[in-house]
């Protein structure tokens, strides 16, 4: 078997498992890497398990590079992106800026850290090894703000990191790591995820705020991202920016830096919608779907609670304009639905339903994933401009399903040439009827086909 075979086997697998043995497993691996063991794919195990790591909120082995990270982890995203936004840091960016500081600017310093780090962990003393990051900070600062001075420097930079936008990323990087303590002052404020931004953190993230505007101002805006990263409900970061404006207009804070948050979290809602234009029948999930367009419709719909928007306003036309492109495509598939579930159940005109052949597992499977999409989005379907299209489909695939599930339980007294493709229609029903109505429909649909089946036998 080809390497490559194997090593996506070995990622599927570590993909699949429970997220305490994916911790146990990564820990031991990291542990491993750090005494410098050559035995393990250490970078194909772990890429295996940051999955289920990520997935489920997992600690992880802090690390020289994790260590490094620390005072600008909460920008870090893993989204595909055209262009710089302020305030998010490519993942892939990390390495490349670690190895130029480890191995160009600043190597000896960067192994004296290195080595200390290592022997801190390994000594399970993780707060002295933040600590000794926290010395290196400052110098990594220093150095990598004086090489990305002057374009010929950036230029030079941008060869060995290998884009303009990891050099943008870089200058972001060394923004965060000049003030690493207080950005740990305030993750200490802040452990994720954070249920609610309350009045009293509210109050004390603004004293985080308030003293860095005084030495860093060019850091403070930061605070409102590195915030909204660590709570739970995202928007609800937008109340430092109105509490510092004294404002709830939109259009006020978004003509400042601490606009910043609000420009993010609509650049999140863009990714969706471009997500979503891009999900095509047949080949489409109908639960990452309907994830993607009820986090929309969630961005959205507090977005208007947090702040005041205007419908002239920068951010109110935007709003707008994106809710009427979901609704387009959701409405699409809306359309599409009566179709393919009249493609599962077939019907002969004017006799009711057709069992003279099986439609097929695939016309089956399609009907259940249009049943969930259709059944699944009603609780966000206003916030994303497609309510009316949504009810309106929902009571016709109820109305033909109900008309189906009678002809389906008659057929099963007693229609015995036909029995294979009957029952294969029944058990649809019974599923379609769990989806669309309730697990206890569907329990009484079944104990009315077994009755039926009773009294043809």
């Amino acid at each position: 078997m080809p390497a490559t075979d194997k090593t996506g086997l070995l990622k599927t697998f570590l993909g699949s498992l429970p997220g305490h043995v994916a911790a146990r497993l990564a820990l031991a691996v990291e542990v491993d890497r750090l005494l410098e063991g050559r035995g393990l794919p250490h970078d194909d195990i772990l890429s295996g398990l940051r999955p289920v790591l990520r997935r489920d909120h997992h600690d992880r082995t802090l690390t020289p590079l994790r260590l490094f990270c620390r005072p600008f982890q909460d920008l870090l995203s893993c989204a595909p992106r055209r262009a710089k936004q302020k305030g998010c840091i490519a993942r892939g960016s990390l390495v490349p800026v670690w190895n130029w500081v480890s191995q160009t600017l600043m190597p000896e310093a960067a192994a004296a850290y290195v080595k200390d780090a290592k022997a801190l962990v390994l000594a399970q003393k993780n707060d002295e090894a933040i600590v000794r990051a926290g010395q290196f900070w400052p110098l990594a600062a220093a150095a990598m703000t004086a090489a990305l001075k002057g374009d010929s420097n950036r230029k030079i930079l941008q060869k060995v990191l290998g884009d303009a936008l990891a050099v943008e990323d870089a200058d972001e990087m060394a923004l965060l790591l000049a003030v690493g303590e207080i950005i740990e002052k305030l993750a200490l404020l802040l452990p994720r995820p954070v249920p609610s931004f309350h009045e009293q953190l509210l109050w004390d993230v603004r004293g985080v705020y308030d003293a860095l505007i005084e030495t860093q101002p060019d850091v403070a805006p930061y605070v409102a991202v590195i915030t909204m990263n660590r709570l739970a409900r995202p928007w609800e970061a937008l109340r430092l920016p109105m509490m510092i404006s004294r404002k709830n207009d939109e259009t006020l804070i978004a003509k400042t830096d601490m606009g910043l948050v609000g420009e993010i979290l609509f650049d999140r809602m863009d990714a969706l919608k471009t997500s979503i234009q891009q999900t095509r029948h047949p080949l489409f999930d109908a639960e990452m779907l309907m994830e993607e367009v009820r986090t929309f419709a969630d961005l959205s719909s507090h977005i208007v609670k947090e702040i005041e928007l205007k419908r002239d306003g920068e951010w109110g036309k935007r709003l707008l304009a994106e809710r009427v492109e979901i609704g387009k495509v959701m409405e699409s598939f809306m359309d599409r639905a009566p179709k393919e579930f009249n493609a599962a159940l077939p019907m002969a005109r004017g006799t009711g339903a057709d069992f003279s052949r099986h439609p097929g597992a695939e016309k089956h499977d399609m009907a259940k994933r249009y049943a969930r999409l259709v059944a699944g989005s009603r609780n966000f379907a206003a916030a994303a401009s497609f309510a009316a299209k949504q009810k309106t489909t929902y009571e016709d695939l109820c109305t033909t399903l109900k008309r189906y599930n009678e002809d389906v339980v008659k057929a099963l007294k007693g229609d015995p040439v036909r029995g294979e493709t009957i029952n294969a229609q029944f058990e649809l029903c019974a599923d379609l009827t769990a989806i669309l109505f309730s697990e206890e429909e569907a329990a009484m649909m079944r104990r009315r086909g077994r009755a039926a089946q009773a009294v043809a036998a």
